[in-house]
């Protein structure tokens, strides 16, 4: 926990409260960044409290500048609303929707601010929060400081969410707002609007922003954001994020991402701590991560696929399917022959290195094949004469070739 106003505590204490945590769509998925505040909701709800997800339909078309150093661009109401649907059903995998008295719910803040007009929101929300008071959030100083400056649409979005608030305290008896530290100022204008709106009283508390033991920021990688919908980040792509966590960060993930019992973690980075090139804990929280993301099914294959480009003990080609093939093909190097090449059969010398580019040329192939580095589907190639056919094809559509240890690339018909 970061920050936690006055009597949360006592309030939580007392029964089943209603909290909630606002999700942005400014994508059709949310990333691995997200999961941190989706967990601070699970982990609410298996407390025994009403855990609500608050997704921006309104607050989305103006943008939040907390955390940022320029605006974001608008998004027109029909990508906002296909994000919404795409957040909805991700959501929908971690919380629990049925279970009563603490189930979950979802809710849209376009559904109160469509029809309140300009007039309306200014005369009955904006005049109980005075401009001195919204300057002073870091959130407007940041900005106000820097080259880019702020528009007036930004610097309403604390008032925007501080009224999700006040709709939500006053119409769903939702009494706390939770959510990451650079929202403390936006929560903290929640509480205050319904204190001077109606005299009530909220709660807020906010979580610490996770960064990676290195300083960068965490939910990326290399190659860009970490996401959950598999469509941009493939459950391959999505488990070596966790599989490849320093020893520094993976148990702080551990902490906040497991549904574990805290003993049996503990236990976890004991066990690990033994053998940390074992990567035992990366292993065993990419499992559980994956599989809840994406399913079981999915981990499955995502284990055939590390299994076969970096395992030791390795399945049977055969066991593999076409579309895990397919997957595969995604994270190497990959190339498409016509399907004539190999029905006639070609030479392996000139399949690499004249049909693909695998090798840069003839000779190169030689070299690989007479220093026993070339293999053809797991299998060493120790001929230069060697004929590729239909025969060599796995599933008939797909060629593996593996060049060295850290080389490997991926040949299908087309």
């Amino acid at each position: 926990m970061q920050d936690i106003m006055p009597g949360t505590e006592e309030k939580l204490a007392k029964g089943i409260t209603t909290a909630y945590i606002g999700f942005d769509p400014t994508a059709d998925s949310l990333g691995v960044g997200n999961m941190v505040q989706i967990m601070t909701l699970v982990h609410y709800q298996r407390c025994g409290h009403r855990p609500m997800a608050l997704v921006g339909g309104a607050t989305g078309m103006v943008g939040d500048p907390s955390g940022k150093s320029e605006e974001r661009n608008l998004l027109d109401e029909e990508v906002i609303q296909h994000n919404l649907a795409c957040q909805q059903k991700q959501l929908e995998k971690f919380l629990d929707f049925d279970c009563a008295p603490n189930r979950a719910t979802i809710v849209n803040n376009h559904d109160w601010f469509r029809e309140m007009g300009f007039l309306e929101f200014i005369r009955d929300v904006g005049k109980h929060i005075t401009v001195n008071y919204m300057m002073a959030k870091d959130s407007v100083k940041r900005r106000l400081e820097g080259e880019t400056g702020m528009s007036f649409t930004e610097f309403t979005y604390q008032l925007v969410q501080g009224y999700d608030f006040y709709y939500l305290w006053k119409n769903k008896g939702v009494d706390l707002q939770m959510g990451g530290s650079d929202q403390w100022g936006n929560i903290v204008t929640g509480t205050e609007l319904i204190r001077r709106m109606d005299g009530g009283q909220a709660f807020g508390l906010t979580t610490p922003l996770i960064k990676k033991s290195d300083g960068t920021k965490f939910g990326k990688s290399e190659s860009g954001n970490i996401w959950l919908d598999k469509n941009r980040t493939s459950a391959y792509q999505f488990y070596q994020f966790w599989l490849n966590a320093a020893d520094e960060d993976v148990l702080n993930y551990s902490n906040i991402f497991s549904l574990k019992e805290r003993e049996e973690l503990q236990a976890l980075a004991l066990e690990h701590q033994k053998s940390p090139h074992l990567r035992l804990s990366q292993r065993i929280l990419g499992e559980e991560l994956t599989s809840r993301v994406h399913s079981k099914e999915e981990f499955a294959s995502v284990l055939k696929v590390t299994d076969l480009l970096f395992g030791q003990n390795q399945s049977a080609l055969d066991d593999i399917s076409s579309n895990e093939w397919e997957s595969v093909g995604k994270e190497i190097p990959s190339f498409q022959v016509n399907q004539d090449v190999f029905a006639k059969g070609i030479p392996i010398d000139e399949l690499l290195s004249g049909h693909t580019s695998v090798l840069a040329s003839k000779s190169e192939v030689r070299r690989a094949i007479q220093g026993n580095a070339l293999s053809i589907n797991k299998q060493k190639t120790a001929e230069v004469s060697t004929i590729i056919s239909n025969d060599s094809l796995i599933h008939s559509r797909f060629l593996f070739v593996e060049n060295g240890k850290k080389n490997k690339f991926l040949i299908e018909v087309k």
